[in-house]
């Protein structure tokens, strides 16, 4: 696990004051994953989105040491392959002689939808990069547009709930065994609120010679309607809930992270959520919503107990 002693000692690499709004995950896990990249040099690329509309208004920057590259919202994989590319020709006729690593952020807008093609590409290319899709189900920096990891049940601006539609109708893109079916080196899934098995799953992936993904659930109070105080606690329910489980695959391998001792009801984590908040009225086709919402949770979650092996 990571070393809160040894983290303590890595200079921030993200400037306080960036512009991300109050409760917003996307500045504490960026500061955490640079921790995690300890002093080694490292090149940034980021998707357009609240990361980096937040961090890089011109003439500002809140990357205090690392470089920073913004792409378009659905290139930022490609962006990051043809940088890798350049530092593995340059590293050849020894030009470059340390050691760089690459981490390309993308929200799930631009990660599950426009810009999986760019990712499923360079995945399948191997180059050397960490993907990170900060996962706030939505697009929220353009107006709390559904995306594809939008759960059911979720009211949104374009799916908005009311008395034709329960909110969005499908249930979400499982984007993290999409990435296993890449049969890339090092696949994840995490929250914000529990930094320790984030820094741990970083640190891991950084030390891969190859691609790897990280998808991080990252509460947006904006939103999901919620309590700025209460993104860090909403992460950890949505693992005691089933909902986002903590697990990674290591060379096709699974291993589950944490295993609630008492696993809650999905009501306790869609209830503080005002995005959810019809499902509990009286009507009873939103109830059934809820219902199907707890089956494909608690069906998800025995199918990953059967990958790692009925553990």
């Amino acid at each position: 696990m990571a070393n809160l002693k040894e983290l303590s000692k890595v200079p921030e690499r993200l400037a306080g004051g960036h512009r991300l709004c109050i409760g917003c995950g996307a500045g504490t896990l960026t500061r955490q994953t640079l921790l995690a990249a300890g002093n080694t040099p490292v090149v940034v690329t980021c998707a357009t989105g609240c990361l980096e509309v937040s961090t890089s208004v011109y003439p500002y920057s809140s990357w205090k040491k690392d470089s920073f590259f913004h792409s378009a919202f659905e290139n930022s994989a490609a962006t990051m392959s043809g940088i890798e590319a350049a530092y593995v020709a340059l590293k050849k006729t020894g030009k470059i002689k340390e050691k760089i690593n690459f981490i390309a952020f993308g929200g799930d807008g631009g990660t599950y939808d426009i810009g999986l093609q760019s990712l499923s590409g360079a995945m399948e290319r191997g180059h050397r990069m960490l993907y990170i899709c900060y996962n706030n189900e939505a697009y929220m920096n353009t107006g709390i547009q559904r995306s594809a990891a939008t759960p059911r049940g979720a009211t949104t601006t374009t799916e908005p709930a009311g008395k034709v539609k329960p909110g969005k109708e499908q249930h979400r893109k499982d984007m993290t065994e999409i990435m296993v079916a890449h049969n890339i080196p090092y696949v994840a899934q995490a929250v914000v609120g529990d930094w320790n098995d984030y820094v741990t799953k970083v640190q891991k992936a950084l030390s891969i010679d190859g691609p790897t993904f990280i998808n991080i659930m990252q509460p947006c109070p904006l939103g999901w309607g919620t309590k700025p105080e209460d993104t860090l606690a909403l992460g950890r329910l949505a693992v005691d809930t089933n909902i986002w489980p903590l697990y990674e695959v290591e060379n096709g391998v699974y291993k589950i992270n944490k295993k609630p001792k008492e696993k809650k009801s999905v009501v306790e984590f869609l209830k503080p959520q005002a995005r959810f908040k019809h499902l509990f009225n009286s009507n009873p086709k939103n109830a059934e919503i809820i219902e199907s919402v707890q089956k494909i949770t608690d069906a998800k979650w025995e199918l990953l107990l059967k990958r790692e092996g009925g553990k």
